[in-house]
């Protein structure tokens, strides 16, 4: 991994790239003010994670962003769309198609099928479909999260920890989202699950061009796969941008959250992480070297 100080800043996006806008958000809770006058601005094709300590409000902006939770002031775009009031039933319901959703614990319904699950947008949206195409595309969604084509007849209960999490992924798939939120996805899951998770979720941005809003508190991950930083302190975002960037801020919490021994522990198993890949063969080196095309993979769970 290049230095701090060897890494370039990236230039400024122009306007059309950004496709969520927060402009001073409020949220309050009877007398509990939670967000206020909170900014933020999500680049299309990156993966932003969000971090912030207990009671910050990282779930509660989430959920103001896809029209979930109406905040007591402020707006909010997505698409260009406001999602806070004042759109009709038609023009939110054309922005809520371009997202997908990953809520904490995957919130399954327990009572249906893992495919029956993904099939729940599809069928809110689009009710004439018949029951074929439906399970074809449930299958592909599945298979596309990581998980094999039998678990489509699985039901939450039958599905581990990780499982369950890749379940609610092909969920928040359904319906080729272009834009998809995931609140702590990694959380529960071990070291290895946790890491297989992340490199599929930066393997589904890179091949679907997807936008990702990822809430965490996990440091591998925000090293791993996220472009930008959002911190939420103080109730609202003090500051946003790469890791390299907010550690050189004098904010006492990001100073203590990024450069704690966890944060020390996370850059430096990114910095192997990527010293590795340097050294990695690629298929093609591999597949001349070992005489075969079939090269395994660890899918993890």
């Amino acid at each position: 991994m290049a230095s701090r100080a060897q890494r370039p800043r990236p230039a400024p996006e122009p306007e059309d790239d950004i496709i969520i806008r927060v402009r001073g958000l409020e949220n309050r809770f009877g007398e509990q003010v939670v967000h206020e006058n909170l900014d933020l601005d999500v680049k299309r094709g990156e993966i932003l994670g969000v971090v912030g300590g207990s009671g910050t409000g990282k779930s509660v902006l989430m959920r103001s962003i896809i029209g979930l939770q109406q905040p007591t002031a402020g707006e909010v775009e997505v698409f260009g769309e406001l999602t806070t009031g004042g759109s009709s039933d038609v023009e939110s319901e054309a922005v809520r198609k371009r997202w997908g959703v990953l809520f904490q614990g995957g919130a399954l319904f327990s009572t249906l099928s893992v495919a029956e699950n993904v099939q729940v947008p599809i069928r809110e949206y689009y009710p004439k479909l018949d029951d074929q195409l439906l399970d074809e595309i449930a299958t592909y969604k599945i298979v596309a999260s990581g998980l094999p084509p039998e678990s489509s007849s699985k039901y939450p209960s039958e599905l581990s920890g990780g499982m369950r999490k890749r379940a609610g992924l092909a969920r928040a798939l359904a319906l080729d989202p272009e834009l998809i939120f995931l609140d702590e996805p990694t959380a529960g899951l071990d070291p290895i699950g946790a890491a297989a998770f992340d490199n599929l979720i930066k393997t589904l941005r890179d091949l679907l061009g997807l936008t990702v809003f990822i809430i965490t508190h996990d440091l591998d991950t925000l090293y791993a796969i996220c472009d930008r930083v959002a911190v939420l302190a103080d109730k609202k975002v003090v500051a946003v941008g790469t890791i390299e960037e907010l550690v050189a801020l004098d904010h006492p919490w990001i100073q203590e959250y990024f450069n704690g021994p966890r944060g020390r522990a996370a850059e430096d198993s990114a910095e192997r992480a990527e010293e590795e890949s340097k050294h990695a063969l690629s298929p093609q080196e591999a597949t001349k070297l070992t005489g075969s095309d079939e090269l395994g993979t660890d899918e993890g769970t």
